[in-house]
């Protein structure tokens, strides 16, 4: 190798003063914000509207979880079928968001429901063995047997009442 082509290629690849490491490209760090504008125009070219007026956003996956968006951000392009949801997105399992998801899920969806009430039936099958177990080897802790029969005051007492008194 020749020492000048040497010197060359020494010179060409340093990017920085005296003393910084020799690169061949510049590294540029990008900031989350630079990315949010690089989906902006993306989504301008694809025009996109926005959607107004939707409150929550539930994407349901495969394997039994959901991402939850609160107020987002919708926007869609149908002739291209593209949909954007911006926001801050929260995982969560179906069993959290049952009551209020029940309208959102599809025929795929109800062997997920089986196999979750099975499971919720087997937890409280077992949680009231277990309370049933510690209840009988608690002893002094139980609640004291009743001793009389406090239906037959309570009927006695509202007989009294119920019968008018008249006086002169």
């Amino acid at each position: 190798m020749n020492a000048e082509k040497l010197k060359k290629l020494q010179a060409q690849v340093r990017i920085g003063g005296k003393g910084t490491p020799r690169r061949k490209k510049k590294i540029v760090h990008s900031t989350p914000a630079t990315d949010d504008k690089k989906l902006q125009s993306s989504l301008k070219k694809l025009s996109v509207n926005t959607i107004p007026g939707i409150e929550e956003v539930n994407i349901i996956k495969n394997d039994g979880t959901v991402i939850h968006f609160n107020n987002p951000k919708a926007q869609a392009s149908l002739p291209t079928n593209t949909f954007a949801i911006t926001g801050h997105g929260e995982n969560k399992s179906i069993s959290e968001m049952l009551p209020g998801i029940l309208t959102q899920l599809g025929p795929q969806d109800i062997t997920q429901l089986k196999k979750i009430a099975s499971e919720l039936a087997n937890k409280s099958a077992s949680a009231g063995a277990s309370v049933g177990a510690g209840a009988t080897s608690a002893g002094d802790d139980d609640v004291p047997d009743l001793v009389d029969n406090f239906e037959e005051v309570a009927i006695g007492a509202a007989t009294t009442a119920a019968k008018p008194e008249f006086c002169c």
